[in-house]
């Protein structure tokens, strides 16, 4: 099953979908604001879908699955075939750093690269893996039943300021810098979140084609490792690194221009591809 965050007619509303139209939450009767909300009433959203579908929209118009979250967490150098690309030295630890939540847009949206701020955009496919529950130290080998699902993420950057700035966020955060989605699977539908193709393509040339499997830190060492030290909550995100084939890795360096456009795709969670602008 999926849920998205969907707009029809001039309004916007959560909506889940199988394989058919897609039902809003207030044709279901169900009211939620915020991912987590939505999170909370899914198990009931689902139950009573069939009983809508003649209602349901083949055609809407995709928006951020995300709203309103408490934590974007997201992974430095975590696949190998980056880190050797990079040239960069293994991590014995995963590098979290945070993407604020004023970042995301939605999976069809401009990513807006405003030359006065920064040179160097760069895009970077990735799995994003969407917390399901309250949870605190988790154990890794259950750390994948606190999943609600899996969306398709950009974890767009600004290069120049991710090196010249020792902390990445500010460098990642840039409004537009996120797009996510279309929707979150859900977990019951991805058996194993590390055995994915991933792929991004700019202007049609394909950049990077990987796969999850790839991952130095796989997604229950993460859940488990971040849940150490923070309480995680139903809606959270974490980004889990990109493969190789990024901008700033060719030689030479290719980095986004208005009148690009970036697609990122994975096995089984759909793509998202957005155009890129300049600044206003």
């Amino acid at each position: 099953m999926k849920l998205a965050r969907i707009r029809s007619g001039g309004a916007e509303d959560f909506a889940i979908a199988d394989d058919g139209a897609w039902v809003t939450f207030k044709a279901l009767g169900l009211d939620a604001s915020t991912t987590a909300e939505a999170i909370g009433l899914f198990s009931h959203a689902k139950r009573t879908y069939a009983g809508h579908r003649a209602e349901g929209i083949s055609d809407p118009t995709f928006t951020a699955p995300l709203r309103n979250v408490g934590k974007i967490l997201a992974i430095g150098l975590n696949y190998l075939d980056h880190i050797e690309e990079t040239k960069a030295t293994r991590p014995e630890r995963p590098i979290i750093f945070a993407k604020y939540t004023s970042s995301v847009t939605g999976p069809f949206s401009q990513i807006v690269i405003d030359d006065e701020l920064t040179e160097k955009g760069d895009y970077e496919s990735e799995l994003a893996v969407i917390i399901g529950e309250r949870c605190r130290n988790v154990p890794e080998e259950d750390a994948l039943g606190v999943v609600f699902g899996y969306t398709v993420a950009n974890d767009v950057s600004a290069r120049d300021w991710q090196r010249a700035e020792s902390q990445w966020s500010r460098s990642k955060s840039f409004d537009t810098f996120c797009p996510v989605g279309p929707w979150i699977t859900s977990a019951d539908e991805i058996s194993d979140p590390n055995a994915l193709a991933i792929r991004s393509e700019v202007n049609g040339e394909v950049r990077q084609d990987s796969s999850t499997s790839k991952m130095l830190f796989h997604v229950p060492f993460l859940i488990a490792y971040i849940s150490r030290s923070m309480t995680l909550e139903p809606g959270d995100v974490i980004l889990t690194g990109t493969p190789h084939g990024v901008g700033f890795a060719m030689s030479p360096p290719k980095y986004l221009a208005p009148g690009d456009r970036v697609r990122c795709e994975i096995e089984g969670l759909g793509r998202i591809e957005n155009p890129v602008v300049g600044a206003r």
